[in-house]
Parts: C-alpha cells; structure tokens; sequence
C-alpha cells in the first residue's frame, strides 16, 4: 500500500470470505512503515433501543475482536512491535437506522474525521446490511468526503464460491422454506405434480432471493416467534382493510365525493430490510392509501381522504410491525405525530415541499411561487413559457 494520509486508516469491517486477506493486507502496510494507526470499525444495521438484538451486537463485536487480534498477529508474525502500530476498533452507528450508501459514508466520514483519520480502506466483500453490495455505491459517496478510498487488493471468491456461500445456510432454508410452504397451500400438497413443482419453484425462489430478501440470518429463538406474531398480525391487518374498504367505498358512493388526495411524508422506527418492506406493503394493502415510495426511514404515502391520512400518522400499522419483528414490548413508542415524524406535503396545509428531487440527494423543489406583480421577467427569454414537462434534473445517480 502507498503511504496513507497521516498514516492513520478506518476499516469497516463485515464478516465476509475476503475479511481476514483485509485484515493481512492492512497489517501488512502497518509492519511496511505506510500505516501508523488501524481502526476498525462495524457499522450497525440496527437501533440500540430496539429489544433484543443482543445477539447481534456481541457478534458484532466478537468479530471486531478477531479482526484486531488477527493484525496484532500478523503484525508480531512480521516481527514488528505491536506497541508502535495503534490497532483500535469500535461499534458505531447503533442510534439510528442506516438505511443507504449514503448514511453509511456520513457515519464513516464522521468517525474518521472524530479520530482524525484521512484513509479509508474497504473488503471488496463488503455488504453491510446483508444481501445485496454495498461497495460501489459507497466509494461514490465517500468520494465526496476529504477521506482517501483505497480497495484492498485481495483475491475475491469466484461467481461458484459466492453462489455455493450465498445458496447455503438459514436463509436459504427460510426463503425455500416459506417458498414451499405458500405454493403448497394455494395448491394441493397431496398431488405429486404440484410437490415436485412446488419444490421447483421454491428452489429458485430461495437461490435467487434468499440473500435480498433477509438482511441477516435468522435465529431459532427469533423466527418461530417472529412467525407466530406474524400470525397475530394478520387477522388485525384483514380487520383494517375491512374498515378501509367500508369508509372508502361510502366516499365513493357519497354524491359530494368527498375526496382529499394527498401525498404525505412519515419517518418510521421499524428498521431497514424486511420489516420496512413489511409496513409499507401493509400500507398499500389498506383502501385508501399507497406506498409511493420508501426511501432510507422515510415512507411517501398517498391518501385518499382524511380519515386514512390521521390513521396512517396515529401509527397503528407502524406499532403492528414493530410488534411481529421486535416483540410487545417494541410497541409501546409514540406514534409519528407525537414525535413529529410526519408531514402534509400538499396542499395548503403542507408542512414541506414537495421532495421530487430531494428524494433523490437533489435540491429540494420550491414549491413557492411569486406572482405577476411581484416579480416581472427580466428579459424576453425569461418571459417566454417554458415548454410543458420541461425541468431541470437534479437527480443524482
């Protein structure tokens, strides 16, 4: 490795099949004189406040231990003293959800600016959050910080080692599992045609998803209690879209109509991964309102009428799902509009813009707009219409 910034780097670390080369690698620059200081660090994919995740924090910091004592070892291996090399690690991140590329390089940039840090060095294995890769997206983000990105170069397994890895385990038996479970109760378990197909599909269910659609192995203590909650769920979930469906179906049939259709904002407390997925699909199932779109913990909804609009904000479903991945005790928090998590986006009671390109790391759109007599054109240009549909992109991709 070239000489680093002030010879002080941050790892992030995950368990991955290229970690220990990482850690080698590192280590390697450390006892090469390029490295003076080596922090390592785990990035948490989940709230400290959230009951009972217990088990992943001491795997979280069982690894961060490994991984120091492996660039100790490597180090004394080299016959460097240990004394001359800071070998630091840290658990961070745990006060608030990560959801994206960009809230992972905000919370890295933080740390090593804290413990002035000027390298960043990655696994090229590197996935945080579980399933799908984090790293590219990542060093485009932390290419807008001061940090130096550097990939270790180490030798990544082959497309079959991955597929072997990925395809093995406790969640590919979950996906293949509940796979084979829904297509055997919509079908007739007792017909050979639908097992040997219902096992068909399950398999490619599972191979293909069963990394995306769990970011972390399930547990045989959580996931049968997971499952029986779900269970209890479910029954409140019919009895709301019966309700929805009752008060939809009388505005619709009212003469007046009387509609209010309304893009809405609510930041939920429920974490990334399946359980967001699980609130926002439960959402569009509910007569009356829509998941247009989930971004980091925010959830963009479209209402029909008031009355859906002041459910969604008194947080019943966000209270139901915290409740099925978390336990009772996970329930008992304030709804979106006693934490003032939750916002009118249209309107003229709106309490923000609309977030078009904000959404998306651009500027937010203004949605005020001066009238004739207090803003004349300037020019000819500037007095002539714009063309319908025609706006600048601040989108970033």
């Amino acid at each position: 490795m070239a000489p680093v910034a002030n010879g002080r780097v941050v790892v992030p670390i995950e368990d991955t099949a290229t970690l220990r080369a990482t850690v080698a690698h590192v280590a390697a620059a450390a006892a090469d004189g390029d490295v003076s200081a080596i922090h390592f660090v785990y990035l948490a994919s989940w709230r400290d406040d959230d009951p009972r995740i217990d088990d992943r924090r001491t795997t979280a910091q069982d690894l961060l231990a490994d991984a120091a004592d492996w660039a100790r070892y490597d180090l004394e291996d080299a016959d460097v003293s240990e004394n001359g090399i800071e070998i630091e690690t840290a658990l961070i991140a745990e006060d608030v959800y990560l959801f994206g590329p960009r809230q992972y390089a905000e919370r890295l940039h933080t740390y090593a600016d804290e413990h002035g840090i000027g390298t960043v060095v990655l696994d090229p294995e590197y996935t945080p959050v579980g399933n799908t890769t984090l790293l590219q997206p990542m060093e485009f983000e932390l290419a807008s910080t001061p940090l130096s990105v550097r990939e270790a170069p180490v030798d990544r397994p082959s497309r079959r080692e991955r597929l072997v890895s990925e395809i093995t385990g406790p969640r590919f038996a979950t996906v293949f599992g509940g796979s084979l479970a829904f297509y055997l109760v919509l079908g007739d378990p007792t017909y050979p045609f639908d097992l040997v197909t219902g096992v068909a599909t399950a398999l490619v269910v599972a191979i293909s998803l069963s990394q995306v659609s769990l970011d972390h192995d399930p547990t045989l203590r959580e996931s049968p209690l997971r499952l029986v909650r779900g269970l209890i769920y479910v029954p409140s979930l019919l009895l709301e879209i019966l309700k929805s469906n009752v008060v939809v179906a009388r505005v619709i049939l009212s003469p007046s109509l009387p509609i209010d259709p309304t893009m809405t904002r609510m930041r939920v407390l429920v974490g990334s991964g399946l359980p967001v997925t699980t609130l926002a699909n439960s959402i569009t199932l509910t007569p009356g309102t829509l998941t247009v779109r989930a971004r980091d913990a925010d959830l963009y909804v479209h209402t029909l009428i008031p009355w859906a609009r002041e459910g969604l904000f008194d947080g019943g479903l966000e209270r139901w799902t915290r409740f099925v991945f978390y336990g009772r005790e996970a329930a008992r928090l304030p709804t979106p509009r006693e934490r003032d998590d939750c916002a009118v986006l249209q309107g003229p009671d709106a309490d923000e813009p609309m977030p078009f390109a904000a959404t998306d790391g651009g500027p937010e759109l203004d949605t005020h707009h001066e009238s004739d007599e207090d803003r004349a054109p300037d020019t000819a240009a500037e007095a002539a219409p714009t063309a319908p549909g025609h706006h600048e992109d601040g989108d970033r991709r």
